[in-house]
């Protein structure tokens, strides 16, 4: 059995480093927020048109393209090739260029 003696003399139980130890995990926890910020950010600035209408394709979102020729076209991004996507408006189903999407509106 530990004696009382012994639990004085526990370092870890120091009210000083109870307190250096409360704030050191507060410095992380506010570091790593700062990180996971930093890298969400980071990966915004990196997703390309592709990758936004992948994103609408995976959650089933409705979108609206507006085309190079002035059309909007409205409807639920059914799948993205390389080079076009294809959009979903009930029975109709058209293929767009992503080269003539010139605007994409999201929910």
């Amino acid at each position: 059995m530990v004696d009382a003696e012994e639990k004085k003399l526990d370092p870890m139980r120091h009210p000083d480093l109870q307190r250096l130890g409360r704030q050191l995990r507060r410095q992380m926890d506010d570091t790593l927020d700062a990180e996971l910020h930093a890298a969400r950010a980071a990966a915004r600035r990196k997703r390309t048109l592709r990758d936004v209408l992948l994103t609408a394709e995976d959650r089933r979102d409705g979108v609206v393209l507006s085309a190079a020729d002035g059309q909007a076209y409205r409807g639920t991004v059914g799948a993205v090739g390389a080079d076009h996507c294809q959009l979903d408006d009930g029975p109709v189903r058209r293929l767009i260029a992503l080269d003539h999407i010139v605007m994409v509106q999201l929910p």
